[in-house]
């Protein structure tokens, strides 16, 4: 659904009814207790379009948190990824390893032109 932002996010939710009560929601942010309330202009700084974007692995959890900056003037927008098989935090953009056998294949040849 696209954000107030303009982007599409798998994790942005609304709902304008007519009749009932105006539903908008970050569903990533509602699911963490240890973050601040949404709002949308959180959306402007969010990276998580961008993850979805780069990131389509299913073994991949976003935790997102918002957090208050110095004296609580801004507000910033944190993404963690953790791996579903190993437990282990991974790059968000990247993803859990196992699901790109070609990426370590690459960093191999380049740890090989290293020692040259």
């Amino acid at each position: 659904m696209r954000t107030p932002a303009g982007r599409e996010c798998p994790h942005y939710y609304a709902d304008f009814n007519r009749h009932t009560r105006d539903v908008e929601e970050c569903r990533l942010a509602k699911a963490n207790p240890d973050s601040l309330d949404w709002h949308a202009r959180d959306c402007a700084k969010c990276p998580v379009p961008d993850i979805a974007l780069a990131n389509a692995s299913q073994d991949t959890q976003l935790v997102l948190t918002i957090k208050s900056g110095i004296f609580g003037l801004m507000r910033r927008v944190q993404v963690e990824a953790i791996c579903l098989k190993t437990g282990e935090k991974v790059d968000p953009y990247v993803g859990c390893p196992d699901d790109h056998p070609g990426l370590e294949i690459f960093r191999q040849a380049l740890e090989e032109g290293r020692d040259d």
